[in-house]
């Protein structure tokens, strides 16, 4: 059976605190990775994919 008053663990925040600059720094990580990932597979990097360079 679930409980209906089960509080969260985590009390949602608005602004800058611990829980949104975990969440920013692994978005970061994850797209950092995808970006290398990208440039292996292409052979190009990622300003020449969006033609800036």
């Amino acid at each position: 059976m679930e409980q209906k008053n089960k509080k969260n663990t985590i009390p949602w925040i608005w602004g800058f605190n611990v829980y949104a600059e975990n969440w920013n720094g692994r978005l970061a990580m994850i797209s950092f990775l995808l970006i290398i990932c990208v440039e292996f597979i292409t052979n190009k990097n990622v300003l020449d994919l969006v033609k800036l360079n």
